[in-house]
């Protein structure tokens, strides 16, 4: 049996002023698919993945995030931000709470979970990204790589039914990345759903089912990881994986 769509783009387009940042463009993401992201920058990409949580407004075309409609509508906003979780190039945590702090806060405040079922969540979870031993560290203590792995399991603790990654790599040191990576690779294979803007096409090999390239604000090509990199049909692309994969 086919797959249910859990994401849906169609026609989607985006201005900043007088310039179009995504031109028309159509994405569908099943339920347990790993989409990845890939383009130079200013493409798009980082752009797509913020109007799928209305961190960015889309004003033309329709987006729909498990059933719902992503328009306007405060209620409908915050239904869909409580399934899906971000990860962001900068971690974006609370720096003057501790690392348990800043687990527990969103499930209680969200979820109305009480402090004893939030912090037995948030220890699963940096067990799960291989840090238990920081819940009672401030984010300033820890490397970037612990941290991004911090920023994996706040979103985690949300329970979220969709994960959407924005270059999570990007500002870490060479050796930290690998970390950060592994725990991602570990998500797809458990089944969650994920959309990954990344430059890491190694990871892109590994884990997607489908790999999309974005240029000029337009989806241009889109097919599974062994095809996209033996033989991709754009010469867009194809210039692109030149220069990515030559590095």
């Amino acid at each position: 049996m086919a797959a249910a769509p859990i994401i849906e783009m169609r026609g989607v387009s985006k201005w900043y002023g007088d310039f179009q940042a995504l031109k028309s463009v159509d994405l569908t993401v099943n339920l347990g698919q790993k989409v990845v992201v890939c383009g130079p920058s200013g493409s798009g990409k980082s752009t797509m993945i913020r109007c799928l949580n209305r961190l960015e407004a889309h004003e033309e075309g329709v987006i729909t995030v498990d059933g719902m409609v992503l328009d306007g509508d405060t209620r409908h906003i915050a239904a869909i931000r409580a399934e899906v979780g971000m990860v962001f190039q900068q971690f974006n945590l609370f720096p003057h709470l501790t690392v348990l702090r800043n687990l527990t806060l969103g499930p209680m405040r969200a979820r109305g979970m009480s402090a004893a079922d939030a912090e037995e969540r948030a220890h699963h979870y940096l067990a799960r990204v291989r840090i238990p031993e920081q819940a009672d560290k401030y984010p300033g203590q820890l490397s970037g790589g612990q941290q991004q792995r911090v920023a994996i399991a706040r979103s985690l603790c949300m329970n979220p039914k969709i994960m959407l990654f924005d270059e999570p790599t990007s500002a870490l040191d060479p050796e930290m990345i690998s970390e950060v990576l592994d725990v991602m690779v570990e998500l797809a294979g458990e089944g969650m759903t994920m959309v990954v803007v990344t430059h890491e096409m190694g990871f892109a090999r590994r884990v997607a089912d489908t790999v999309i390239f974005m240029d000029a604000g337009e989806v241009v090509e889109a097919a599974p990881p062994d095809a996209f990199f033996a033989a991709p049909k754009s010469d867009r692309t194809r210039t692109f994986l030149d220069k990515i994969l030559s590095h």
